[in-house]
């Protein structure tokens, strides 16, 4: 494939970009004992990028062949001439990159085409089947199993010649119990960028399923919270959450170059002295982080970056674009969903760095507060002010977990609560790599971290 792009590029002058990309897809769900629901989908081409009079052209085609390629890049070249007016601010050059050169795979790959399709079916259906006899207070158990396996190939004019393949298998279990004319729900959800291995490394599907059924069933007998600002030691999922939603966009550097809270901060202090938030390409720590890529597309090599250090802003995620405005190297942040979506700047695997405490000694050391688990749902904007809901709150009175609570929503503004960090654990985890971000298209990432102790407003009675 690297090379038929290469001979598409042979005679084109100015920057051109050809990004083959082909995806298969197949997912299963069991309920009521019985697959509910069983897709498959492929779709392949070839995106086009030229940057012509100070502004870019895009197009793409389904047909894998020499003449259909240049045909996308003259239409490409065309659509940039006809707009390149209408722009006010062109783009004079794109930033200098250490493209990848090669062929790259991920692992995970051999031993995901060494599993068959019955095989997958039947683990969906076996633990949906094994759930429901957990508890008589079960109204409900879905069980789903989805993967993506991808091949991608990107050239350009200036130097980017890669090829490389990944597969990013996902596992999902929810549960719904019911008591006194009362429901309550639980979830458990993994996902990452490797193999079945990978996959169920630390739990495997039992111990999943379990946990979600624990979850509905002991929320029947929760309480609601009383609300207020609050003392909260929070796990990696919402860590992963806020650190993703409520921070990492607002460094993308698109969305600050249009005035997102971090514009211009760069050199500032926006946390405490304990909190360091990267963003990287590779999985950190462990294997298989779910925004893991080999190559961004733009056929950068992907950098780990240090986006806040000891609290204080050190960068933005870049493209070759924005590099060039600001001045500085493209982080291999530049991800398109499908052959025919544009490249954005996206996170990948975003994460706060551990440090020396243990989630034990922070509870103990908590006289009055609440340990939140379990990211439901949420939402932040550009200002940097967020709110999510919670699966999981249990009460700290005295240094010692007391209840669990349910309805729980947490809320601030993230630079605050990033500010108010007074302790963070040694325990490290990747917990937000099922699912999807969304910034115009889907794109898989991760996100994570230590527990870290901080303060926010808690929302209940």
């Amino acid at each position: 494939m690297r090379d038929l792009l290469k001979e598409c590029l042979a005679e084109e002058n100015g920057f051109v970009e050809l990004r083959y990309h082909h995806v298969e897809s197949r997912s299963f769900t069991a309920e009521k004992g019985r697959i509910e629901a069983s897709t498959v989908k492929k779709n392949t081409g070839i995106g086009i990028r030229v940057l012509e009079q100070g502004t870019w052209g895009n197009a793409s085609t389904s047909e894998i062949s020499k003449a259909s390629i240049q045909n996308a890049i003259r239409s490409a070249k065309q659509a940039a001439i006809l707009s390149s007016g209408l722009r006010k601010d062109k783009i004079e050059k794109l930033a200098p990159a250490h493209f990848a050169v090669g062929d790259f795979e991920c692992e995970g790959l051999s031993d995901f085409k060494s599993r068959s399709v019955e095989e997958k079916m039947q683990l969906v259906l076996d633990t949906q089947k094994r759930a429901m006899s957990k508890s008589e207070k079960l109204k409900s158990v879905s069980c789903s199993y989805s993967e993506s396996y991808e091949e991608k190939a990107v050239v350009t004019t200036d130097g980017a010649d890669s090829f490389f393949k990944m597969v990013r298998p996902e596992f999902n279990v929810g549960a719904t119990a019911f008591q006194d004319s009362l429901l309550q729900s639980g979830s458990e959800s993994i996902g990452v960028t490797g193999g079945w291995d990978c996959l169920f490394k630390e739990r495997n599907p039992e111990a999943i399923s379990e946990e979600a059924i624990k979850t509905a069933v002991d929320l029947l007998n929760s309480e609601l919270p009383s609300g207020g600002m609050s003392t909260v030691i929070l796990s990696p999922s919402i860590v992963g959450l806020l650190v993703h939603e409520a921070i990492g966009h607002t460094v993308e550097a698109d969305f600050v170059l249009s005035g997102s809270v971090a514009q211009g901060k760069i050199g500032q202090r926006v946390g405490s002295d304990l909190v360091t938030l990267c963003d990287s390409g590779f999985s950190e720590f462990y294997e298989g982080a779910g925004g893991t890529i080999s190559v961004d597309d733009e056929g950068v090599l992907p950098t780990k970056t240090t986006i806040i250090e000891s609290g204080i802003l050190k960068s933005y995620l870049h493209n070759r674009e924005t590099a060039h405005i600001f001045q500085t190297k493209p982080t291999g942040s530049a991800r398109a969903w499908r052959y025919s979506d544009v490249p954005l700047i996206r996170m990948r695997n975003t994460y706060l760095l551990p440090g020396d405490s243990s989630l034990e000694e922070m509870i103990a050391k908590t006289k009055d507060g609440y340990y939140l688990d379990g990211a439901k749902n949420g939402q932040a904007d550009s200002t940097g002010e967020f709110m999510f809901a919670v699966q999981k709150a249990y009460r700290i009175e005295n240094g010692k977990i007391t209840k669990l609570l349910k309805g729980v929503t947490v809320s601030g503004l993230a630079f605050d609560v990033l500010g108010n960090v007074d302790m963070v654990s040694k325990e490290f985890k990747w917990d937000l790599g099922s699912g999807y971000c969304g910034k115009g298209q889907p794109a898989k990432v991760d996100a994570g971290g230590p527990f870290l102790r901080t303060k926010a407003l808690l929302g209940g009675n």
